[in-house]
């Protein structure tokens, strides 16, 4: 397996890591042996050093102007000042200075992205991990991050290299082309981006992207949703399904945890579904802040209605990190009445995260009750799901993207 770029100590070791935080081998083979699965089966490749995947070595490889490409969404504006038409803050940068994201410069009235292939991270996941169920189960996918994000989440679990800016983090110089062929070479059907906010290295994604369809791989991204629309249906448009996690369903909440905005995240979520992309949502249920009926309520009336009865939403267990180090916990039972609100409200397939071995890790035909995907763990054991994607027994149409 390639190496991790980003060690991070504490709590890796745990097979039920939680979702959206790089998995490292050894917590990977303890999930997997967790979850009965034979790794032969996996094809997993041996530990590679950092510099496996660079496609250069020496100075050349280590200098920053290798990284820096002229981004794609900003408009020119007097005395070289910009502004940024890649998320919703628009950021007004002068010249010699950054946006909030803290990896687009303006030099001389000309707006730079500084991490295109500058990847802090790469690993190679389960596809449940993102956590996408309703998209190839049980393949793993080719993942990477850049540095740096356009919000600020209290609890975010990779805020290491988030709220880092690209030159005070390792890094190697991983083309597009290179990244699309170790994704061949280690029999990854998908290429995700993913750990910090894919939204922030979007010229890197969209170029990676076409290097993996030239070459017969595919690409998910697993974002905040935080982009201004044009962005959107440029960059996302490039993918072959999303993950948006959905921080919380009140303006208050993205203001004081996450320093942002819910409507613009609502909007890419419902032009997402326009644009006719496998949408997936993922909802982190943070113990007093956003964990109350009447959200969970307002949520799935409000999913249902815009997007649709099978949109799978998957409510997700809270583990303290980073500044919300004083909470507890999600408690099972909360996340239970979650989906019990959800499902109530007409949802087709409501899941629960972080819980290996919950039953409702599970998908079932919402027609006649069968398990159709049973999962342990971050591995889908058992996929009963015909090629036509329907269900075996009684033919009900399960939407998904199931087979390769």
């Amino acid at each position: 397996m390639l190496c991790e770029l980003v060690q991070r100590q504490g709590g890796l070791a745990r097979a039920n890591r939680p979702e959206g935080a790089p998995l490292d081998r050894r917590s990977f083979v303890m999930c997997a042996l967790a979850s009965g699965v034979a790794l032969g089966e996996l094809a997993m490749p041996a530990v590679a050093s950092p510099s496996s995947l660079s496609s250069q070595s020496g100075p050349q490889a280590q200098s920053d102007a290798q990284f820096v490409v002229e981004a794609k969404f900003y408009d020119k504006l007097q005395n070289k000042k910009i502004k940024c038409k890649l998320c919703p803050r628009e950021c007004n940068v002068g010249d010699k200075e950054r946006g909030y994201c803290g990896v687009r410069e303006n030099r001389g009235g000309v707006y730079y992205t500084l991490v295109h292939s500058r990847v802090c991270a790469a690993h190679i996941d389960p596809i449940e991990k993102k956590p996408l169920f309703h998209y190839l189960p049980g393949t793993v996918a080719f993942s990477i991050a850049t540095a740096g994000c356009n919000v600020n989440c209290k609890f975010c679990q990779n805020w290491d290299i988030s709220q880092s800016r690209p030159e005070q983090i390792p890094a190697d110089y991983a083309p597009p082309q290179r990244i699309a062929a170790l994704a061949r070479q280690n029999n990854c059907p998908t290429i995700a981006y993913t750990y910090s906010e894919p939204v922030v290295f979007s010229e890197f994604l969209m170029d990676t992207a076409d290097a993996g369809h030239e070459a017969g791989v595919r690409s998910i991204v697993v974002s905040n949703g935080y982009i201004q629309q044009d962005a959107l249906k440029q960059a996302y448009g490039k993918m072959d399904a999303v993950k948006i996690d959905l921080k919380s369903f009140t303006e208050s909440y993205y203001e004081k945890v996450v320093t942002g905005q819910l409507k613009p995240v609502l909007d890419t979520l419902v032009t997402l579904r326009k644009m006719g992309k496998w949408t997936e949502i993922v909802y982190l249920v943070v113990p007093t802040l956003n964990d109350s009926d009447t959200e969970f309520r307002g949520l799935a009336q409000w999913v249902k209605a815009n997007l649709g009865a099978d949109v799978p939403l998957h409510f997700t267990q809270f583990h303290p990190e980073y500044l919300l180090k004083n909470l507890p916990i999600t408690p099972v039972p909360t996340l239970e009445r979650a989906k019990a609100i959800a499902d109530a409200e007409g949802l087709h397939y409501v899941y629960i995260g972080n819980v290996p071995g919950h039953p409702a890790q599970n998908t079932y035909c919402p027609q006649c009750r069968k398990m159709l995907v049973e999962r342990l763990g971050f591995t889908a054991s058992s996929l009963l799901i015909r090629k036509d994607g329907t269900c075996p027994f009684c033919r009900h149409q399960i939407p998904g993207i199931w087979h390769v």
